[in-house]
């Protein structure tokens, strides 16, 4: 599989789920993993969270974050995933980064049940590092039941 493709396989992946695991750290590295819902939008994903949440504290500290999204297979079979680095941003609802978004209803899955109606609400913007590894994705679940410790791949997605 080409680059090219590897590449187009990973966006589709990450934009056509909507859970991950989303790791913060504190400035002490105190290291905290929670499972999120998130919606994309050009490649980015948005997810909401509590002002005084965990999350929100550890990104004001850190906003190096890290994001494992499982792409399950079939039942007894550990998902396929896809994890990268990234960098996080707190933002207001009303904040002009993405504010046009939630007008516009591209980020109604995040904020369309009465989330944005508690004045805590904060939108974080996940922007996605250079590199992207990967688990299973580009191969047949034989393929990766024959060799597991070869299944593991890396694309660069600019």
């Amino acid at each position: 599989m080409s680059e090219a493709e590897m590449r187009k396989q990973v966006l589709d992946a990450i934009a056509n789920n909507s859970f991950c695991a989303l790791a913060t750290a504190s400035a002490a590295n105190r290291p905290h993993v929670v499972g999120v819902m998130y919606v994309t939008v050009d490649n980015v994903l948005y997810v909401g969270v509590d002002d005084s949440s965990i999350k929100a504290r550890n990104i004001r500290q850190n906003p190096h974050v890290a994001v494992c999204i499982p792409l399950p297979q079939a039942p007894g079979i550990p998902p396929f995933c896809v994890q990268f680095q990234a960098t996080a941003e707190l933002h207001a609802p009303r904040d002009p980064a993405v504010a046009s978004l939630i007008e516009d209803g591209r980020l109604a899955a995040i904020t369309g049940h009465g989330v944005l109606d508690d004045p805590g609400t904060l939108i974080v913007r996940i922007t996605p590092g250079r590199r992207v590894a990967t688990y299973g994705v580009g191969l047949s679940l034989e393929e990766v039941m024959r060799d597991p410790l070869n299944a593991s791949r890396s694309v660069t997605l600019c």
